[in-house]
C-alpha cells in the first residue's frame, strides 16, 4: 500500500488504468518485462525498483505524501483572496462587519476547543470536508468523468431533477445536507470524513478525473463507502446504504465500489502523517472561511480532567528523566551523586 505501482502486479498487467505520472517522467523508472526464455515467467520488478522518487511523487500525489499540498486548499485560495480583499475594502469604507461570532477567553472565562486530530468534532469536520468538495467542484479545471460516476446514467433517485441540475454547481448547503444524511444514518465518525476526503483526492489524482455537478454525489458516496469499511471496525454493508438511498440497488453499489478500488489501484492505505496533514489543512480552510470549531467554557469538571491528564504526563516525563539520569552515571559516581562546590564571586 502507498506505492505508486502495486507491489503485486506487473506494471503492464492493467492497461485500462491510467498512469499517475506522465510517460516521459517515468521512462527512467520503468524496467523491461520481456520474457527471457519461452519457458520462463515474465520478470517481476522488486518493489524498491518500482517506487517513484519523492520529488516526482510530490507533484501529483498529495494523498500519499505528507509534504505535498492538499488540492482542496490550493483551489480555495482564489476565493479566500477575494474575500480578504472585499473585507479590506469594507474596512476602508467604514462599513460595519457585523457582530463578532468568535469567542475569546477572558480573566473570568476560558474557552477551549475539544476538537483534536485524534477526536475531531463531527459536525465541524463534515462542514469543512463538504466545503473542500464545494471548492473542488467550483474551481475544477474541466469536466472529465467516467460513466460509472455519471448520475445521468446511474441516478440515485427516481425523482425528476431540474433541467439545469447537471450544469449548475451545487451550493455548499446541498453538499453538506447530502453528506450529513449519510453520516447520521450510518453513524459514521469524524475521522471517517477525513479519510473520505483523502480517497476523493486520491481518485481525482490517480484517475485524472474532475468532480462536477453530474458526478459529485456518486464520487462522494463511493469515497464514504470505502472509508467506512477501511476505518470503522463495524463497517456499514452496501445493503445498508440501499436502505438510506431507497432507489439505488446493491448491484449498482457493488459495481461502483469495484470501479473505485480499481481506479485507486487498490491503494487504500492512509499514513498517519497524511491524515494529520488533511486535518490541519481542513482547520486552515475553516479559519479562512470563518467556520469556527465549537468552543466550550472551561468548568470545574473539565478543569479537573485536564489537570489529571497533565499530572499523568508530568509523572511520565519525571520517570523518563530519572531513568536517563541513572544511565548517565559514570564509574566515579557509583556511590551516589556528588554535588560540586559552588564558587561565589
Amino acid at each position: 500500500m502507498g506505492n505508486t505501482v502495486s507491489c503485486c502486479v506487473s506494471p503492464e498487467s492493467s492497461p485500462k488504468l491510467p498512469s499517475r505520472q506522465p510517460p516521459e517522467r517515468l521512462e527512467e523508472f520503468q524496467t523491461s518485462t520481456e520474457v527471457s526464455d519461452d519457458n520462463t515467467v515474465p520478470y517481476l520488478q522488486h518493489i524498491s525498483d518500482r517506487e517513484v522518487p519523492d520529488e516526482l511523487a510530490l507533484e501529483s500525489n498529495p494523498s500519499d505524501h505528507a509534504r505535498a499540498s492538499t488540492i482542496f486548499l490550493s483551489k480555495s485560495q482564489t476565493d479566500v483572496r477575494d474575500k480578504r480583499k472585499s473585507n479590506h475594502i469594507n474596512h476602508i469604507s467604514h462599513v460595519s462587519p457585523g457582530p463578532l461570532s468568535k469567542k475569546y477567553s477572558s480573566c473570568s472565562t476560558i474557552f477551549i476547543d475539544d476538537s483534536t486530530v485524534s477526536q475531531p468534532n463531527l459536525k465541524s469536520t463534515i462542514k469543512c470536508v463538504t466545503l473542500a468538495i464545494y471548492y473542488h467542484i467550483k474551481n475544477r479545471d474541466s469536466d472529465r468523468s467516467l460513466d460509472i460516476f455519471d448520475e445521468k446514467l446511474h441516478p440515485l433517485s427516481r425523482e425528476a431533477v431540474p433541467a439545469d441540475y447537471f450544469h449548475v454547481d451545487p451550493e455548499h448547503k446541498l453538499i453538506y445536507r447530502f453528506v450529513r444524511t449519510l453520516f447520521s444514518a450510518a453513524q459514521l465518525t469524524a475521522e471517517c470524513a477525513i479519510v473520505t476526503l483523502v480517497y476523493l483526492e486520491r481518485l481525482l489524482t490517480y484517475a485524472e478525473l474532475d468532480i462536477c455537478p453530474a458526478n459529485w454525489k456518486r464520487i462522494v458516496l463511493g469515497a464514504i463507502l470505502l472509508a467506512s469499511k477501511v476505518w470503522d471496525d463495524q463497517a456499514v454493508w452496501n445493503v445498508d446504504y440501499c436502505q438510506i438511498l431507497k432507489d439505488i440497488t446493491v448491484e449498482d453499489m457493488n459495481e461502483m465500489e469495484r470501479h473505485f478500488l480499481e481506479l485507486l489501484q487498490f491503494n487504500i492505505n492512509v499514513p498517519a502523517s497524511v491524515y494529520a496533514k488533511y486535518y490541519f489543512d481542513l482547520r486552515q480552510l475553516a479559519d479562512d472561511n470563518n467556520l469556527s470549531f465549537p468552543l466550550e467554557p472551561l468548568n470545574n469538571q473539565r478543569a479537573q480532567k485536564l489537570e489529571a491528564i497533565s499530572r499523568l504526563c508530568e509523572d511520565k516525563y519525571k520517570d523518563l528523566s530519572r531513568a536517563a539520569m541513572r544511565r548517565s552515571f559514570s564509574v566515579d559516581n557509583l556511590i551516589g551523586i556528588r554535588c560540586s562546590n559552588a564558587v561565589l564571586s
